[in-house]
């Protein structure tokens, strides 16, 4: 079987400052003001290539830093994350953006971070600002977008760019109905391909059992449990409402 994503003994801490002492900070930073957070903690786990795998877990759970860690932009405190070569995209709201920069200018930034030409990029311009629905705003600055603009934005220059491996993040509940519903249908498409690799974050139960193959739980940044779609929902359910 050829792995697509290889995570191994995964841990991540974050600093953080104690919020009631933010103030008192700003003059005198003391070393009992910092607070360590563990989002992940020795996490593993293997995504065969071509599986669209679903994240679940509380708020807090270390699903969106994971995801994070997996697209290169946070890197773990130890353990491995290897792609195996693969490229890869991250579709989160305003992840990446530069929001002084336009629309239509955090297309091209985003192309050619993510490795494709400009060329390249010229030519898909056309084809990712008509599915983005964004009008005159596509030439304004992001900073101006609303979180459904940047929902919007995001997600068609991820699924018109097409790498190996896509990482959605809450995504596909942003946004308009009829937005949602043509991302949704675009996603289907997307991963029907059986080369694709797809990681998706969603509190969306009929999202996850319609798309996925399989999900991995995290709880207080632990893997949980991680295998058929209907047998950890139902016990992560099962969980949560105890």
């Amino acid at each position: 079987m050829e792995y697509a994503i290889d995570v191994e003994n995964v841990s991540i801490t974050y600093k953080c400052v104690k919020s009631r002492s933010i103030k008192k900070s700003l003059f005198s930073f003391k070393k009992s003001d910092v607070q360590l957070v563990e989002a992940v903690r020795d996490v593993s786990f293997r995504i065969p290539q071509g599986e669209i795998v679903g994240i679940v877990g509380k708020n807090g759970s270390g699903k969106s830093t994971m995801l994070r860690a997996i697209a290169g932009i946070f890197t773990p405190d130890s353990g491995t994350i290897d792609l195996h070569g693969h490229s890869i995209s991250l579709l989160a709201i305003g992840v990446g953006f530069q929001k002084a920069l336009t629309g239509r200018e955090n297309i091209m930034l985003t192309g050619t971070l993510l490795g494709f030409s400009e060329k390249y990029m010229f030519e898909k311009m056309d084809e990712i600002i008509e599915f983005a629905e964004l009008g005159k705003f596509i030439d304004m600055p992001v900073k101006t977008y609303s979180s459904g603009m940047f929902s919007k934005l995001s997600f068609s220059i991820t699924a018109n760019l097409k790498t190996d491996i896509m990482l959605v993040d809450e995504v596909l509940s942003v946004g308009d109905a009829k937005f949602k519903k043509k991302s949704y249908e675009k996603m289907k498409e997307l991963i029907s391909d059986e080369k694709r690799t797809v990681v998706i974050v969603s509190h969306n139960m009929d999202t996850l059992k319609k798309l996925c193959s399989r999900i991995i739980w995290l709880h207080d940044g632990e893997l949980k449990m991680y295998g058929e779609v209907q047998k950890v929902l139902d016990a992560y359910i099962e969980f949560m409402d105890k």
